[in-house]
């Protein structure tokens, strides 16, 4: 136990470290931290060498719904046709969008789209706060990348594309495209109207957004379709931090914007799958449900509409960032003080969750990297450990398990997370707060189980 701490240099990385922080002179161009602005990226996931991976993802694979299934409230009452589908569809959507060019393409599409996206905020933030949002320094940097500042160089992207989708929404695009997943939940898992449009708008905003637009419906849904609607929250990221994550990843993940996108697609049915494993219910069949419409007048009021709800997102990203930092500082330094350390809360956890890592098609030699990430994730969050993934040493995780980490922490599924679904569903179905309360920590399991399918499906197909 004494070796916890060494399992992994993400322990003792810091945002310091990080690839785009590199040497400034105070002359560089416009975006110069950002590892998506600096000329096309590569869109796509390389394939890699397994060395037998393959096999060790099925078998990972197999014993996360062997763990569901042990979780089960009652076995008797599975939805085996929701688990089936949801199965079937994760390793399709995936084959799909991994393996068929013109959905390959699809996605290097939204990638670039992203990449415009992203330079087109760098210049919102170079003109609000100067060298402080990336304009060239004033000054000679003598401590290379303390320039910069995640506030001003990162979380602007979640005001601009929240102001993206509001302006989407409000001509209809973004319904569409739900609608459609929608159709095709229902009719692949057979689940019921207002689950599946809930689970399909997860794809692109976040666990309390989703709720709200069907919320009309929440008061109906049977107590497993509840547990559900958490679970796909619990899998997922909210598109407004898509392609920070991307960016962060970019440097070290070749396709990381790419492999977020798919893997925010893959983890829905997989959610679903592993919900109806642990909270079953019993599927309806109910017709398609509307989204809810949005307020907005015109489009002008939809961007100023989204570029208000898009302070929530940045304010609550900054403020969880610090506190969680802080809260897990002062409890590592308490376990510090404990005899045969040093101990810390991250590398406890991450001990039970290293023969998981190895399950999903990571080597053992690198399984105890990978764990502390996991660790990481769900003791802080994907933010974090997305920072700490990104600014491992050369040759502590291999390529391919760099990848296969991307889509297992692909997801909210953490403490820090929990907080903010259960104190947003109790608002918006106060007469089952009780119910929301007792499912929130296994919605944090089936949350993980269900991103660490994701990465077992990406460690055998690529």
């Amino acid at each position: 136990m004494k070796s916890v701490e060494n399992m992994g240099a993400a322990s003792r990385w810091s945002v310091e470290d990080a690839p785009w922080r590199r040497p400034t002179t105070g002359r560089e161009t416009p975006g110069r931290h950002s590892p998506l602005r600096q000329g096309r990226t590569q869109a796509t996931l390389p394939r890699h060498e397994h060395d037998g991976g393959q096999l060790q993802g099925l078998i990972g694979y197999g014993a996360l719904l062997a763990l569901a299934w042990a979780m089960s409230d009652n076995r008797r009452c599975i939805p085996w046709r929701t688990v089936a589908g949801g199965l079937i569809l994760q390793w399709g959507l995936a084959l799909l969008l991994l393996r068929v060019a013109p959905a390959r393409q699809a996605v290097v599409t939204l990638v670039y789209a992203a990449e415009a996206l992203a330079h087109a905020t760098d210049a919102g933030t170079e003109f609000v706060f100067g060298y402080l949002g990336g304009r060239a320094l004033p000054f000679t940097e003598v401590h290379p990348g303390s320039s910069f500042i995640l506030a001003f160089k990162v979380l602007p992207l979640v005001l601009v594309i929240s102001a993206l989708g509001a302006l989407l929404f409000h001509w209809g695009v973004l319904q569409r495209v739900v609608g459609g997943l929608a159709w095709l939940l229902r009719r692949s898992l057979g689940v019921d109207g207002p689950l599946a449009a809930a689970a399909a708008v997860h794809v692109f905003v976040g666990m309390i957004e989703a709720p709200i637009l069907v919320r009309q419906y929440l008061t109906t849904l049977q107590r497993g379709e509840v547990f559900a609607v958490m679970t796909c929250g619990m899998a997922g990221v909210a598109g407004t931090v898509m392609v920070i994550y991307g960016t962060i990843l970019a440097p070290t993940v070749p396709g990381a914007l790419g492999a977020i996108i798919i893997a925010s697609v893959i983890s829905t049915p997989a959610a679903l799958a592993v919900a109806a494993l642990l909270v079953p219910w019993t599927p309806t069949a109910g017709a398609a449900v509307p989204i809810e419409p949005t307020p907005a007048t015109g489009a002008l009021d939809a961007l100023v509409r989204g570029t208000a709800d898009g302070m929530a997102p940045v304010v609550g990203i900054a403020s969880c960032l610090l506190v969680s930092v802080s809260l897990v500082a002062l409890i590592n330094m308490a376990f510090g003080a404990l005899p045969g350390g040093p101990w810390t809360l991250q590398g406890l956890l991450a001990w039970p969750l290293r023969p998981l890592m190895w399950s999903i098609g990571i080597p053992w030699d690198q399984s105890g990297t990978a764990a502390l990430l996991l660790a990481t994730k769900t003791v802080l969050n994907e933010f974090v450990a997305y920072i700490n993934l990104a600014g491992l040493p050369e040759g502590a995780l291999s390529a391919h398990g760099r990848v296969i980490m991307t889509f297992a922490l692909c997801g909210f599924a953490n403490f820090g997370s929990l907080g903010i679904l259960v104190g947003g569903l109790s608002v918006l179905m106060p007469d089952r707060r009780a119910e929301v309360v007792g499912l929130g920590l296994r919605s944090v399991v089936s949350g993980t189980i269900a991103t660490c399918m994701s990465g077992a499906v990406v460690g055998v197909l690529t």
